[in-house]
């Protein structure tokens, strides 16, 4: 098994991204296509503890299931937001890496860098076209 895993939704620019970064660094993750095979209410909660943030920020309000289940609700628990994004895997915000250095979202793109125990091998450019990584391997500058 692959020290780094993406929850990866191969229909996401970012996701896209942040896997070829990750392959750019000559690492083959472990890809689970969560919406294919969606992790368990435990698998969900430890990854949402690992990354240390709140489970709003780790849910896709740009999802049009997101306000018709009234997910923006401030009263709604964080188990019913965790109900929601089980039912709906499609809440599930991506990518979602899991490696030695840390679990995090990854958007933007770019914050995948800091989980990589590996240099990235050779320039990169998104999908969009914006450069990340210069022709020295080095992150360009903004």
């Amino acid at each position: 098994m692959s020290p780094i895993t993406i929850y990866h939704n191969p229909k996401c620019g970012t996701s896209r991204n942040v896997l070829a970064l990750i392959r750019n660094a000559g690492i083959e993750p472990t890809v689970i296509e969560y919406l294919k095979t969606p992790p368990s209410r435990a698998e969900l909660v430890a990854l949402i503890a690992a990354t240390g943030a709140p489970v709003r920020e780790l849910i896709r309000a740009k999802e049009p299931i997101y306000a018709e289940l009234k997910l923006a609700d401030p009263a709604l628990s964080d188990d019913a937001l965790i109900d929601a994004m089980l039912a709906h895997p499609i809440l599930m915000n991506r990518p979602l890496v899991v490696s030695p250095l840390g679990t995090r979202l990854c958007r933007p793109s770019e914050a995948v860098l800091d989980l990589l125990p590996a240099a990235q091998k050779g320039p990169f450019a998104k999908e969009d076209g914006e450069v990340v990584i210069d022709a020295q391997g080095r992150r360009a500058k903004a």
